[in-house]
C-alpha cells in the first residue's frame, strides 16, 4: 500500500477521528497486525498536538490460549492494577483511538459459556467507570487489515494480496483514498448534519419498518430525542468522529416500545463468531423470540446478558445504495457492515440523543427511556426494498425510506 496514502489516513484519524487537542494524552489500542501504521498514527497524533501518546497492544490468539487454560474464576478477576488504570482513565480522560483488525472467526471454538460468564463479571467492575466517562472524552474506532481478516474477506487471494486488497477497501470506505481525506470528511459531515437537522424538525414519535423478507416492526421514540450522525462534541465542546467510516444517522429509541419482527440482512460477528440468517421478535419492547440458521445459542446468550440486552438501544438509518454496500464487499466486521445499510442495536442507548442530556442524571435518562445494558450490539436489517415511515406527533405519516434509500 502506498505509504503516502497511509500517512493521509493516519492524519485523518488523528485530526478528524480523535480530533486531538494541544497537550492531550491519547491512548492507541491495536492488534499486532500493522505496527508500521501504528507508528504513523502516533507521529500524526503528536503532529496534531498530543502531549503524550500511549500504545496498548493486543493479540487475539492469546485470548484463545487464556480461555483454553485459565479457569472462569481466574479470567473473571479484575486485578488491582486494572482498577487503578480505570481510575486513572476516569480522572485524566485520555482520547482513545481503537484500530480494529481482528479475525471475525478468531475466537471460534472457545467455551462460550465461559466467555459470557467472564464478560459479565468483568463488565460489572468496568461499567461504572465507563458510565462516568461517557460523553466526556473523544474516541474513534477505525480499521487496519489483519491477515486472517483479509483472507476471510478475500478467500481466493494469497495472504499478501488479500491484505493489500483489504487496505484498498478500508481506505475507499473510509473516504481516505483521495488526496485530501480531511477536506472530504468536512464535506461529508456537513451533509450528514443537514439531514439530521431535517429529521429533527419532523418531531417524530415512532418509526415503522417493512421489508419483503418479513421485517414488520414499529419502534417508539422518546420526546425531545435527537437524530445524530457523523462528527459530535463531548461535554467540553471537543469535536471528533467516533466511527471512520460512517454513513449512519442514528437515534436512541424509547426502551420498552418495540413491536414486531425484524430479519437480519448480513451476518453478525459477536464474541469472535458469526451469527447468520437470524430474526428477532419483540413484544412489549422486549425480545421474546430469536431464530438463526447458525449460532442461535450464541444469540440467545447475547440477549440474556442482562435485562437491557433484550431491548433496543439504537435505530440507525443508512441508504442501501451506500458506498460500502455498493462495493459488494462483505467485511464480516460491524464497523463496516453496519454502514452498508440500516441497522438496529440491542442494549445500551446513547444519552446524547436526548436534548439537554448534560443536565439530566442517569436515573432521569433511564426514566425517559434511554436503555441501559452492559452490551451494545449492532445488527444489519436494511434490504433493497426496505420502507421506513415516521409517525409525527399529530399522527401524520412521513416517508423516510423508500426502496431501501432515503425518500428525501
Amino acid at each position: 500500500m502506498n505509504k503516502l496514502q497511509l500517512k493521509r489516513y493516519a492524519k485523518l484519524l488523528a485530526k478528524v477521528g480523535v480530533g486531538v487537542k494541544k497537550g492531550q494524552w491519547v491512548v492507541v489500542q491495536a492488534e499486532l497486525d500493522q505496527p508500521e501504521f501504528v507508528e504513523m498514527c502516533v507521529e500524526e497524533l503528536y503532529r496534531a498536538g498530543a502531549g503524550k501518546v500511549t500504545v496498548e497492544w493486543a493479540h487475539q490468539p492469546l485470548a484463545q490460549l487464556h480461555y483454553k487454560y485459565q479457569s472462569t474464576e481466574s479470567l473473571s478477576e479484575t486485578a488491582k492494577w486494572e482498577i487503578e488504570k480505570l481510575e486513572l482513565r476516569k480522572k485524566e480522560l485520555p482520547a482513545m483511538l481503537y484500530l480494529d483488525s481482528e479475525d471475525p472467526d478468531g475466537l471460534k471454538g472457545i467455551d462460550q459459556d465461559k466467555f459470557t460468564a467472564v464478560r459479565m463479571a468483568r463488565t460489572k467492575v468496568s461499567k461504572p467507570y465507563r458510565d462516568a466517562m461517557e460523553n466526556r472524552y473523544q474516541w474513534c474506532i477505525a480499521a487496519v487489515p489483519g491477515k486472517a481478516w483479509a483472507k476471510k474477506v478475500f478467500p481466493g487471494l494469497m495472504v499478501n494480496a488479500a491484505v493489500e486488497k483489504l487496505w484498498e477497501a478500508i481506505l475507499k470506505a473510509s473516504r481516505a483514498d483521495g488526496p485530501d481525506p480531511v477536506r472530504e470528511w468536512a464535506r461529508h459531515n456537513d451533509e450528514i448534519a443537514a439531514r439530521c437537522d431535517r429529521l429533527n424538525q419532523m418531531g417524530l414519535t415512532a418509526l415503522e419498518y417493512h421489508s419483503s423478507n418479513g421485517t414488520d416492526l414499529r419502534v417508539g421514540l422518546m420526546e425531545n430525542s435527537l437524530f445524530l450522525g457523523g462528527g459530535e462534541e463531548d461535554l467540553s465542546g471537543r469535536y471528533f468522529n467516533p466511527n471512520i467510516p460512517t454513513e449512519e444517522i442514528f437515534i436512541t429509541p424509547k426502551a420498552g416500545e418495540a413491536e414486531g419482527v425484524v430479519y437480519s440482512t448480513k451476518p453478525l460477528s459477536y464474541q469472535g463468531e458469526l451469527i447468520e440468517d437470524f430474526s428477532i421478535r419483540f413484544e412489549g419492547g422486549k425480545v421474546v423470540e430469536v431464530k438463526a440458521k447458525k449460532n442461535v445459542a450464541l444469540l440467545e446468550k447475547m440477549i440474556a446478558m442482562d435485562e437491557g440486552a433484550k431491548m433496543l438501544g439504537e435505530c440507525a438509518l443508512i441508504a442501501y445504495d451506500s458506498p460500502i454496500n455498493n462495493s459488494g464487499i462483505l467485511f464480516y466486521n460491524t464497523l463496516f457492515d453496519e454502514n452498508a445499510s440500516c441497522h438496529l442495536a440491542l442494549g445500551r442507548g446513547f444519552s446524547n440523543c436526548v436534548r439537554g442530556y448534560e443536565n439530566m442524571s442517569d436515573e432521569a435518562l433511564k426514566e425517559k427511556g434511554v436503555n441501559d445494558s452492559m452490551i451494545h450490539v449492532d445488527f444489519m436489517i436494511g434490504a433493497k426494498d426496505t420502507e421506513i415511515v415516521g409517525i409525527a406527533k399529530n399522527g401524520a405519516r412521513v416517508q423516510i425510506f423508500k426502496n431501501g434509500n432515503w425518500a428525501f
